[in-house]
């Protein structure tokens, strides 16, 4: 396997590179990670079943779209492809380190940029992607609320009702979405998608990057709002952000909103751990609405 992965690196870069080194290092809970090293050059690789390859090529095409933008970092996607039976996917090697204040205020000001850049087709992107391991379908739509509803809460919905999730106020949310998402016209913003604080990191030269994406283009206020489900980023980075492009009003209520999606995924990724939390969610919705 490894010959054959250091082989497309070599065909893709034009270098003499071959795998002398490779360690599992920490890659999340979907796919297992390596670093791999010719002794002087690095990369990080991907690895999955052989259904993993349209997740890995998703993967690769959104970092690519993000990376023309010239707005913020991200790895860049070097190779993809299936040996043995595993899919695998490689990426620029970067370097982490501790982030300072200024690293922080410029990763609010590069989303910020990106988030300008749009598209005059609308919400939604070119092929469906992945969100942790859930299929995120992106057929393309005029509107956002009709995006929003089908596409990203309906379709958690969805699924969840196949995993037997209960969620009895379900049907008065969705009703409610009129009003909770009434007068606000968001532009389709290019997005990461999936923005938590494991998504976001800073190299040891103080770059910021932002990796690991579910892209698509939708309402920028969803990946704001990821950057606070799970542990807040740095005030900094939301100062320089505001400071670049503000929020809208109403943007409190509409987090929550958009963090029902991500908490819906997390239950019908791992289970019922997160049923409660999403129907308390609900209930705050319903009740402030």
């Amino acid at each position: 396997m490894w010959q054959e992965i250091s082989a497309q690196i070599r065909e893709v870069t034009q270098t003499d590179f071959e795998i002398k080194h490779h360690r599992s290092v920490g890659g999340g809970s979907i796919n297992q990670a390596y670093a791999v090293s010719s002794g002087d050059h690095a990369y990080f690789v991907k690895l999955n079943a052989a259904s993993g390859l349209l997740m890995f090529e998703a993967e690769a095409r959104g970092l690519v779209q993000m990376a023309k933008t010239r707005t913020i970092k991200v790895p860049q996607p070097i190779c993809w492809g299936i040996t043995e039976s595993t899919a695998y996917l490689v990426l620029e090697w970067l370097d982490f380190g501790y982030g300072n204040h200024a690293a922080w205020e410029m990763m609010g000001h590069n989303l910020a940029a990106m988030h300008r850049v749009t598209s005059d087709r609308g919400f939604g992107w070119d092929i469906e992607n992945i969100i942790g391991s859930t299929p995120q379908p992106n057929p393309w739509t005029e509107d956002w609320f009709t995006f929003f509803r089908d596409h990203r809460l309906g379709h958690q919905f969805r699924l969840a009702r196949v995993r037997g999730g209960h969620f009895p106020q379900e049907n008065e949310l969705m009703d409610a979405l009129p009003k909770l998402l009434a007068g606000h016209d968001p532009q389709p913003s290019l997005l990461h998608g999936d923005l938590w604080s494991g998504n976001a990191a800073v190299t040891q030269l103080q770059e910021p990057v932002i990796l690991d994406p579910a892209t698509y283009f939708g309402d920028r206020e969803t990946d704001l709002a990821m950057t606070e489900l799970f542990g807040s980023f740095p005030k900094e980075f939301y100062r320089a952000y505001n400071a670049a492009w503000p929020l809208s009003n109403g943007y409190t209520l509409r987090k929550t909103l958009y963090n029902l999606y991500h908490v819906l995924n997390h239950f019908n990724q791992f289970g019922s751990g997160y049923e409660g939390q999403a129907n308390r969610m609900i209930t705050q919705l319903v009740r402030d609405c």
